[in-house]
């Protein structure tokens, strides 16, 4: 559940950036009054809001999936911190030229002369610890064992988790008078009688819970 927490924090603060100011840029023409453009996350890195997005949506993904596909999606996710984290950390360093892309973004007309244009680091610090919990939530998901389940069960499709319970206890009556079967568990004996399977039939009774008296 680390990486799903890391996930849901970074697209937090990812969405937070996006909506803060991220470059102040004063100017004037000579003709008019002095202008301020104050361009947030959003215009000043266009992707922002997207990669929000896709970190939302990549939680879905990986309760989904196991094996070498979530390890797969936590690769791609450690890229995407990686790529996320360039754009802030330029600015925090003053790396770039500063103003003439404030200027081109703020699309001032040709005869305006920037005065100043100054940065805001308090946005840059939140979209860089966005970047980074992506980038370790994706490590995380990368190094897991393929041998790890789905996160959990109940995130199953129904049709599939009782089709999966139904075989269960079909294994379970024909494995006859095995000695110290592995009990079912009562979730799984209610999704066999949803999916039209008794588990009380061929002697089951006798070696598993029964969903009507143990409830």
């Amino acid at each position: 559940m680390v990486p799903l927490a890391l996930l849901a924090v970074a697209a937090a603060l990812l969405w937070i950036a996006s909506r803060m100011t991220w470059v102040t840029l004063e100017s004037s023409d000579g003709l008019t009054q002095p202008r301020t453009d104050r361009l947030n996350g959003g215009v000043w890195f266009g992707a922002l809001t997207p990669l929000a997005l896709v970190l939302l949506a990549s939680i879905a993904a990986v309760l989904a999936t196991r094996g070498w596909f979530r390890r797969l999606i936590g690769v791609l996710l450690a890229l995407v911190g990686a790529v996320t984290a360039v754009p802030p950390f330029a600015l925090l360093t003053n790396s770039g030229k500063l103003a003439e892309r404030a200027a081109t973004l703020a699309e001032l007309p040709g005869r305006a002369q920037v005065e100043q244009a100054s940065s805001s680091s308090v946005a840059a610090v939140i979209a860089l610890l966005g970047a980074i919990g992506a980038f370790v939530a994706g490590v995380l998901l990368a190094r897991m064992s393929s041998s790890t389940s789905r996160m959990s069960g109940k995130y199953d499709n129904p049709v599939s988790r009782r089709a999966a319970a139904s075989r269960q206890v079909a294994d379970q009556q024909a494995s006859g008078a095995a000695e110290a079967p592995q009990p079912l568990s009562e979730r799984v004996l209610w999704d066999a009688l949803d999916a039209g399977t008794d588990p009380t039939e061929d002697g089951a009774a006798g070696r598993t819970d029964d969903p009507k008296t143990s409830s």
